[in-house]
Parts: structure tokens; C-alpha cells; sequence
């Protein structure tokens, strides 16, 4: 039986998904900067055999809401206080499996020290790595690194697919049995296994070749998230996971009906990209103490962050947007797809206006584990996901309840491992089951 693939969604600062949930009893705040925090979790997530987990990230603070950041601090949106580059050799050190993923631009970074940086951790987390490919997707972050502002949609894809084109060269440039190590015969490295990338695109260049030896997996997995027309057909080229967020069942179905089309349209085995919905989930004992549970997760939530949040969804100034239309032109070169598609989405199924749409926070999978083990099985063997990307509702306790209880659940059920496969992040992502 095919089986399901689980990746956490993770954020460096005080919540990473649900707002004012930082708020909640149970949510650990003192330990933000202590790497104790990230090891324990990875540990959690890898007892629940994860296939991964992966740092959400942006270069900078959020002031689109009302034109300053005020609200966005000041009630504890979803911050970076800390480079999630620097957590993940903390995370590779406690764990031999789980995967390990960073949220990195294409738009501002050149793919010579990509190359190197993700194929250090590659190398070092003994093929674990996975790369968020994004395309900056908002002005204050291209101010932030030097620019004025936005470059247009396609040409920021059209740098993406460069900036991977040369990464791959860069990579491939180390054959897996580049490096000799014969002290006897004085052989440390046979340079006719390496070679010069000699890359050259209408944005980006690089010559090579990498001072990084190939990893035990090759490369890093690719992870993205394309919901434009421009962005699904950059994803059905690279993505090995696409995080997705549809509102509805249908949606989902038909996101991942369209990548794997537009895959096997390229060539590509559209059984070689796991397409994830995200899925924000409560668990409980019963299905009353869970929905006790949701509710005081709902009382606590901030209606002003709800909206600040949304405005740094869409990048658009939602104080004073009311449809749809106002948002297109006010967000203009910014936004992210997926994020109006899904607001759009919640709109229609639950037949309220866009205004309203917005001002929600994300719908919960509320249930025993058994009732949430119930849609993620209809989702998944309808053809709507290959698994899921959970983000915490209450951190650390959601991936613990997810680890203790959804995943036995989905195991006596046959959909999800009961061991790891391989030793990659490729490997795992793979197995068939």
C-alpha cells in the first residue's frame, strides 16, 4: 500500500501558523533561544517517523498592515527571530532520519553560495537537507536587501529556474567517488572527477566548480510551492514536495491533478513529487475534549493579528480592502498565489464575502485521532494529497499529540510507516511503503 508523507511546518518565532497561539498554557516561550528547544523537537518528530520538517522564513518584519509593524509584533505574529540556517546542524546532531528543511529566496541570493551552504548541511546531516525554493514575493524584504523594489513575477521565476539550473551544475560537478583519502598513496581527492560548472544564464552565473563534495543523496531535495500558472509550472520542473494550502477537498484534488499532468507533460515521474496540503489539526481523547481544546484555541486568538497576518499573506494593506479587486490592485507585483486562492476558497464554501473571508483565522481538523486519521484518509486515497504538512496549533504540544496519537492511529491503518526506509530525505520521500 502507497504510504502518506508528514512534514512539520516550523517558524523561529513565537507561532507558526494559528495566531495568538504563543498565548496558549502549553506553548513554551522561554526556551526560544536555546537550542534545546530545536533538538527536543526534532527528537519528538522523528520518534513519530516525519519525513521532515522545514523552516518557513522571509528577510524581514511585516509592516503591510496599516502601513507600520506594530500589530504584527506587538501581538506575536509569525517572526523570524532567528537565521533557521543556523538551527539545523542542532537538529542534524540528535537525529539519524528526519529531514531537515530551510526556506531560502532566489530572488536576492547567487546559486554559488546556495550551492555551498546547502551542501555543507547535505553533507553533514548525511543527506537530510530540503530546500523551500521561493521567489521573494514582497517589497519591504527587496528593500531590505538592497532594492528598490520587486522585479516582475516571470522574471523572478525566470531567475529561479537559472538559480536551480546552476546549483545542479554546481552539485554534479563532485562525482560520488571524487574524494581518495589514500594516506598510503598520497591521494586526497582525484581531480578528474571534478569539473567546472561553467554556467551562464541571462541572470546568474557561475563558473565552479564547488568546493563542496557531493552529499549521500546527491543534492538537496527540492521543496515549493507554486500556485500560479508561473509558479505550478516551475514546481512540476524541480519539486520533489510542494506545500500547498487549499480551502476544500476539491481543491486540493485539483491542484494535484494539474502538477502531476503538467510533470508527465515534461517528462518527469509525477510519482517523484509528493504534493502536501497543509492541515492545522486538534487532537484529543474524545472528540468533546477536543473540541474544549479547539475552543479555548479560538477564544484566545487575536482579531487584529488575524487581519495583520492575512495583510502579510496577500501583501496588501487588508485594513482597508474589502474584495478582491481592491487587493489586486493595491498587492500589484506582490502577494503569493496561494494565499488569495485559498481565501477565495473559504469564501465560497462557506458563502460569506472576501472581506469576511479574510478576518478567519485557518479552519482546524478538530477529532480523536481517529476522526482526524478519517479526512486525511479520504484525502489521501481520493487522489487530493500524498500526505501532509502540519503546522504546530499550540507549539511544541501539537507535534507531540500528532506523534503519540495521529501517527499510531495511521499506522494500524496501513497508511504511514512504522519504520524509516532509507537513510536520505530522497529515500524516504520515495519509498512506496
Amino acid at each position: 500500500m502507497r504510504k502518506m508523507h508528514l512534514v512539520a511546518y516550523m517558524k523561529t518565532g513565537p507561532s507558526a501558523s494559528y495566531p495568538s497561539t504563543w498565548r496558549h498554557p502549553t506553548a513554551t516561550l522561554d526556551d526560544l533561544f536555546e537550542p534545546t528547544r530545536w533538538e527536543r523537537i526534532a527528537q519528538v518528530l522523528e520518534a513519530g517517523f516525519f519525513d521532515a520538517c522545514f523552516f518557513a522564513d522571509g528577510l524581514g518584519v511585516p509592516d503591510l498592515y496599516k502601513g507600520n509593524f506594530d500589530d504584527y509584533v506587538a501581538r506575536g505574529g509569525q517572526l523570524s527571530l532567528l537565521d533557521p540556517m543556523t538551527l539545523l546542524p542542532l537538529m542534524a546532531r540528535v537525529t539519524t532520519r528526519l529531514g531537515l528543511g530551510a526556506t531560502l529566496s532566489t530572488t536576492f541570493h547567487n546559486p554559488y553560495n546556495l550551492a555551498r551552504s546547502l551542501g555543507s548541511l547535505d553533507i553533514l546531516s548525511k543527506g537530510r537537507v530540503a530546500w523551500n525554493v521561493v521567489t521573494t514575493a514582497r517589497e519591504f524584504e527587496a528593500q531590505n536587501c538592497g532594492e528598490e523594489g520587486l522585479p516582475p513575477k516571470d522574471q523572478r521565476y525566470d531567475r529561479a529556474d537559472e538559480i536551480l539550473e546552476a546549483c545542479t551544475a554546481l552539485w554534479e560537478g563532485w562525482d560520488a567517488d571524487a574524494l581518495v583519502l589514500d594516506k598510503q598513496s598520497g591521494v586526497f581527492a582525484d581531480p578528474s572527477k571534478i569539473r567546472y560548472a561553467n554556467y551562464k544564464g541571462k541572470y546568474v552565473a557561475s563558473r565552479g566548480p564547488l568546493s563542496i563534495p557531493r552529499s549521500p543523496q546527491g543534492r538537496p531535495v527540492i521543496m515549493q510551492a507554486g500556485s500560479s500558472d508561473r509558479g505550478r509550472a516551475f514546481a512540476a520542473r524541480w519539486a520533489e514536495m510542494i506545500f500547498c494550502s487549499p480551502a476544500t477537498k476539491s481543491a486540493a484534488l485539483a491542484y494535484r491533478t494539474d502538477i502531476r499532468a503538467r510533470m508527465d507533460a515534461i517528462g518527469r515521474n509525477p510519482d517523484e513529487c509528493a504534493v502536501l496540503p497543509s492541515f492545522t489539526v486538534v487532537l484529543g481523547e474524545t472528540e468533546s475534549i477536543a473540541r474544549e481544546k479547539a475552543a479555548f484555541i479560538e477564544s484566545q486568538v487575536d482579531p487584529e493579528l488575524v487581519i495583520a497576518a492575512a495583510s502579510w499573506s496577500v501583501a496588501a494593506d487588508l485594513s482597508v480592502i474589502d474584495d478582491e479587486g481592491a487587493l489586486v490592485a493595491q498587492s500589484g507585483n506582490q502577494g503569493v498565489q496561494g494565499h488569495r486562492d485559498r481565501m477565495m476558497q473559504v469564501a465560497k464554501a462557506k458563502g460569506i464575502s472576501f472581506a469576511q473571508a479574510v478576518r478567519l483565522p485557518r479552519d482546524m481538523v478538530v477529532g480523536t485521532a481517529a476522526q482526524v486519521a478519517d479526512m486525511m484518509e479520504d484525502w489521501f486515497k481520493s487522489g487530493a494529497a500524498d500526505g501532509f504538512i502540519l503546522p504546530p496549533t499550540v507549539f511544541p504540544t501539537t507535534f507531540e499529540e500528532v506523534a503519540t496519537m495521529l501517527v499510531p492511529e495511521l499506522q494500524r491503518r496501513g497508511l504511514f510507516r512504522t519504520r524509516y526506509a532509507a537513510a536520505t530525505l530522497r529515500g524516504n520521500l520515495l519509498d512506496a511503503g
